[in-house]
């Protein structure tokens, strides 16, 4: 029997009104492979979300950053202190973007750093192992002039396209047929000044990867008045692809 991985959205807001009007919770998402326990985007709320899904901290192995944008990193240093329980706790790692860790925009505080046993920087194309497992920058997005990198885990068994403008590029760089596609669809309608993806856009990323399961995430006020559910089923139908829209605390399990 193949072994299962769970994953856990702790929320599925995106954009300033749904994340800090609190309309949908943020977070981010977990990655449960049995053998260790990823922490993706620990946005605000995570700390208080992990604690009501009755989620120990200090199960928590790795704590993964796409990019510094607030509502994917505001609690990063607030999990980093709970999860090695002040420092008591050894092992913890951190893969982050290079501008997390260093220079004016930086998210985590310095002293921190200490608290980690295990600390990467991600690089479009470099892959880090930890405790076993693949972590590959799949490719670095354009967003806002952040340094931003969509995600590959354990050999595309779950691949994570966070926020982007949309690139012709992209079609290359993402694997085909991953097991399970996370992928943030955060407008209805293309915005040409803002660099997140478009319904119209998502569709086209997901007719060339053919996911086995997509899920979209990181929904935007527009978004939520469209009706990401009803979204997910046209979507999947007009592909013949399994396709479904995330909710805060949606669980599921798919093939490593």
């Amino acid at each position: 029997m193949k072994k299962r991985i769970k994953v856990t959205f702790l929320g599925t807001a995106g954009g300033r009104v749904v994340t800090f009007r609190l309309i949908r919770r943020s977070g981010g998402f977990l990655i449960d492979f049995g053998s260790a326990l990823f922490h993706v985007d620990p946005g605000p709320g995570a700390f208080v979300y992990l604690k009501e899904k009755g989620i120990s901290y200090t199960s928590i192995d790795l704590i993964v950053l796409s990019h510094i944008h607030l509502d994917h990193s505001a609690d990063l240093n607030t999990l980093i202190e709970a999860c090695t329980d002040g420092g008591k706790r050894k092992g913890l790692g951190l893969v982050a973007p290079e501008s997390a860790l260093k220079g004016e925009d930086r998210v985590l505080l310095p002293y921190l750093i200490k608290r980690l046993s295990f600390v990467e920087t991600l690089k479009e194309g470099k892959e880090i192992s930890f405790k076993g497992i693949p972590v590959k920058a799949v490719m670095r997005h354009t967003h806002h002039g952040v340094e931003t990198y969509g995600l590959s885990f354990a050999k595309d068994a779950i691949v994570y396209l966070t926020c982007a403008r949309y690139e012709r590029k992209m079609l290359e760089a993402y694997p085909k047929n991953p097991n399970l596609l996370i992928i943030n669809t955060t407008f209805y309608r293309k915005r040409s000044h803002i660099d997140h993806l478009s319904v119209e856009e998502v569709k086209e990323l997901i007719a060339h990867c053919r996911p086995n399961l997509t899920v979209l995430t990181h929904f935007s006020m527009e978004m939520l008045q469209e009706g990401p559910e009803k979204i997910a089923r046209d979507l999947g139908r007009e592909l013949s692809l399994e396709v479904v829209s995330a909710h805060d605390g949606m669980e599921l399990e798919v093939p490593s």
